[in-house]
């Protein structure tokens, strides 16, 4: 009899480069099976991701012979009850970075152990096991630059796995049928701009791969900071989910011959702050809740629930923060400069916390990635590693300017304001009224007035961090 494996995937949905696919493979039958554990706690837009993106893993799945198993319910009960049930000897998984799926694994392992089944979980979503870089003096990096030579120095991605043309499978495993999970809004359908924007699956990640190595590596640098171009490779959800692995898009750019070194040297320094988000989630089980620097525990926010309302709306009167929430809301995505530019808006001009934020975020980034997210509203909130200084105030009109200088984000996602002439479009409030009158403005009826001097709001959140001690710098 043919041994069998379990393979539980979690954010490892794809077929190609899987290593916790590939050993249980190489043992023999597998059931692929994905658990909708409540401990998630996803959001809207992620949940909309999930269900489009194993709808595409369950029809791969199939024409290879397969059946991909979908459980609603406790990881804990559940996988160690399948493995049980389909007599595997080996539960296979894709190594967990997150604090609550760590846990789970913790307990899987336990419940596994007890029943004489294995546990194996691979590198599959990250370059590295997260404890594995140490300083010299075997300490915890707190700093990127630093962390990214290690990882530059360490990192050697793995030769490339194949997709298998055919997976021996274990006929007869009860399955939930994904439409009843419900993932998918119901009226009002707010996914249109999703569905218009996105193509999640293994498919859909190897196009947007091939696509940016082709048009967008090249001019990496130079083009990402432009939310008007499509100049950055909106990788990241597929990352995310991991319908495409951290070793296939290395191996890819690092093969392509470019014209100019510096593009594809920035792209995957970046790959590596994602990892750095990631280590540093796996240091700090608390990074979205808990301020890596202490005294900014005694930052006196403010509570302004109006404030916080036309920030998550696009309304603040500020374009290219409206913009940038616009697109958040519409795609499911938001450009990363200007995830800096709204970020830094809302925790700095506002004094509003930046929990508040990071929360929202989650709740409606196809990408929402619980280190990602929490590591880049730290940085950008100044208590987090390597963070900006409390007096790096990013100004939304300087910020517009210079990386959106012909209007054209602003104009896609703020139409209202799309006739203003470019040198007003950043700060229509000091335009003349025969300007805005011209392009069909009114301020505070056609679009609103801001809702903080941003001068003010700058001296305020400068008043506000310098209570908290010369250490918030």
């Amino acid at each position: 009899m043919m041994a069998r494996s379990l393979v539980w995937l979690r954010n490892d949905l794809r077929l190609a480069d899987n290593p916790a696919l590939a050993a249980a493979l190489d043992a023999g039958a597998v059931v692929l099976v994905f658990v909708l554990d409540p401990a998630a706690q996803w959001g809207g837009a992620a949940l909309w991701w999930l269900h489009r993106s194993l709808a595409a893993l369950g029809q791969d799945c199939a024409a290879r012979g397969a059946k991909l198993v979908l459980r609603r319910g406790d990881s804990v009960a559940i996988i160690p009850e399948l493995a049980a049930s389909i007599g595997a000897t080996t539960v296979h998984a894709g190594r967990a970075h997150e604090p609550w799926l760590r846990q789970v694994d913790r307990d899987v392992a336990a419940a596994l152990k007890a029943r004489g089944i294995g546990f194996e979980r691979h590198r599959s979503a990250l370059m590295f096991g997260a404890e594995q870089i140490r300083t010299k003096s075997d300490g915890v990096y707190g700093v990127y630059t630093p962390f990214s030579r290690a990882c530059f120095e360490a990192f050697a991605p793995r030769a490339a796995i194949a997709a298998p043309k055919r997976i021996p499978g274990i006929a007869d495993v009860a399955s939930d049928a994904l439409e009843d999970w419900h993932l998918l809004p119901r009226a009002p359908d707010w996914a249109g701009g999703l569905r218009d924007t996105w193509q999640p699956g293994e498919a859909g990640a190897q196009e947007r791969l091939a696509h940016f190595l082709r048009d967008g590596l090249d001019d990496y640098d130079r083009r990402r900071n432009l939310p008007g171009e499509t100049g950055t490779s909106m990788l990241s959800p597929h990352l995310h989910w991991g319908e495409i692995a951290i070793d296939a898009v290395w191996r890819a750019a690092d093969a392509v011959v470019t014209k100019r070194p510096d593009g594809k040297h920035t792209f995957l320094k970046e790959l590596i702050w994602r990892e750095f988000a990631a280590y540093l989630l796996w240091h700090n089980e608390t990074l979205d809740e808990v301020p890596m620097k202490d005294q900014f525990a005694a930052m006196p926010w403010r509570d302004a629930p109006d404030d916080l309302r036309a920030w998550q709306r696009g309304v603040t009167g500020i374009p290219i923060v409206d913009a940038g929430m616009r697109q958040l809301w519409r795609t499911g995505w938001m450009h990363n400069r200007v995830r800096m530019i709204t970020a830094s808006f809302l925790v700095k001009h506002l004094l509003i916390p930046w929990q508040a934020g990071e929360a929202w975020f989650w709740d409606c980034l196809v990408d929402a990635d619980a280190a990602s997210n929490a590591a880049s509203w730290q940085w950008v909130a100044g208590c987090g590693a390597d963070a900006a200084p409390y007096f790096r105030i990013f100004n939304p009109v300087l910020q517009g300017e210079k990386f959106d200088p012909d209007g054209a984000y602003v104009r896609r996602f703020v139409p209202e304001l799309a006739r203003l002439p470019d040198r007003a479009l950043h700060a229509p409030w000091d335009a003349p009224e025969a300007v805005l009158r011209s392009a069909g403005v009114t301020l505070g009826k056609t679009y609103p007035r801001p809702v903080i001097d941003l001068k003010a709001g700058r001296e305020r959140a400068l008043a506000a961090f310098k209570t908290i001690g010369k250490s918030a710098a």
